[in-house]
């Protein structure tokens, strides 16, 4: 993973998720649990939760931080240390797999 934020400081992520065959209704609901306790994590910016359309049990959260320390304390929350072991169970391959770290560009004004 990079540790580098944004110009701006934020740090804004993806994370790609695909249930295991059969497990789709229930990674879905077991994602939507986590929405509003990861919003409502100090430094979160922005957390959004869509599934792929036309790819049922495929999952992606777009998620964006103030900081690099916030992120941190989110992913080592008391809850992810009950909750990651499921999620494992749900879906294929690891957690890692799925993450990717964006760097916005603009042109000059």
């Amino acid at each position: 993973m990079s540790d580098k934020a944004t110009p701006d400081g934020y740090v804004t992520l993806i994370w790609e998720a695909r249930s295991k065959p059969g497990q789709e209704a229930e990674m879905k609901a077991f994602l939507t649990r986590g929405i509003s306790p990861s919003r409502n994590d100090p430094g979160n910016i922005e957390y959004e939760a869509h599934e792929v359309e036309g790819e049922p049990g495929t999952f992606v959260i777009l998620e964006r931080w103030e900081t690099r320390e916030a992120l941190h304390r989110h992913l080592n929350a008391p809850r992810m240390t009950e909750l990651v072991p499921r999620l494992l169970e749900l879906m294929e391959g690891t957690i890692e797999d799925g993450v990717r770290f964006l760097h916005p560009f603009r042109p000059p004004r």
